[in-house]
C-alpha cells in the first residue's frame, strides 16, 4: 500500500515536501504519480518518477517548483512543493504502477493509490 503524508497549511510563497512511502512492494520497480484535486476541479496529474531509471515529468502547472525524488533506502518518493500558490491548494495522492510509464497513465492504470493528504496555500 501507499501512504502520502506531509501536507498542512502554508502561507503563498512558501514550501512543503510531500512523502509517498510504499510497503509491502519495492517502489524502485514502480512509477509513481503525484495527483491533486482541487475544490470543485477534476484530478490533475502534476508529477511523475520512475523508479528503476530516475525518469520524471511535470505539468506546466509546477514546472520549476515542484521536484521529484526517491530514496530506495526509505522506498519513498517525495515532492519538494517551493514558491507554492493559492492555487496548489488541494488534496495531493500518489499512486503506483508496475515498471517505466512515460509521465501520468491514465487513472485506472494504476495498480495503487495513497490516501490523500490536504495542502492548504493561504494567501
Amino acid at each position: 500500500q501507499l501512504q502520502a503524508s506531509g501536507g498542512g497549511l502554508v502561507q503563498a510563497g512558501g514550501s512543503l515536501r510531500l512523502s509517498c512511502a510504499a510497503s509491502g512492494f519495492t517502489l524502485d520497480d514502480y512509477t509513481i504519480g503525484w495527483f491533486r484535486r482541487a475544490p470543485g476541479k477534476e484530478r490533475e496529474g502534476i508529477s511523475s518518477i520512475s523508479g528503476s531509471v530516475g525518469n520524471t515529468y511535470y505539468a506546466d502547472s509546477v514546472k520549476g517548483r515542484f521536484t521529484v525524488s526517491s530514496d530506495d533506502a526509505k522506498n519513498t518518493v517525495y515532492l519538494q512543493m517551493n514558491s507554492l500558490k493559492s492555487e496548489d491548494t488541494a488534496v495531493y495522492y500518489c499512486a503506483a504502477v508496475g515498471g517505466v510509464a512515460a509521465g501520468i497513465i491514465p487513472v485506472p492504470d494504476y495498480d495503487y493509490w495513497g490516501r490523500g493528504t490536504q495542502v492548504t496555500v493561504s494567501s
